[in-house]
């Protein structure tokens, strides 16, 4: 009979997750954002605007950087495996 998972395998899986789902939206808003939409003198704020903040640096653009978060989550899940089999 195999033992349960121990709690840093659940841990890596849980970051490793986050990691994933941050890297598609980062990588979802840097290929299809939008420029802000202005009517007069209005900014449509309802509208999907850019964020004057940038997420990392002004050289790594959002997409880039959802993408470096999807390897970041892959790289911990087959360590999470490693340590699940190690384990077993």
């Amino acid at each position: 009979m195999s033992r349960p998972p121990a709690r840093r395998v659940t841990v890596l899986y849980s970051v490793s997750a986050t990691c994933a789902v941050i890297g598609v939206l980062l990588w979802v808003r840097g290929r299809f954002s939008s420029p802000p939409r202005v009517y007069a003198d209005y900014l449509a704020s309802d509208a999907y605007t850019t964020s004057a903040w940038p997420v990392w640096s002004r050289s790594v653009t959002p997409d880039r950087l959802g993408l470096y978060l999807v390897v970041v989550a892959v790289g911990l899940a087959v360590v999470a495996w490693l340590f699940s089999v190690r384990r077993g």
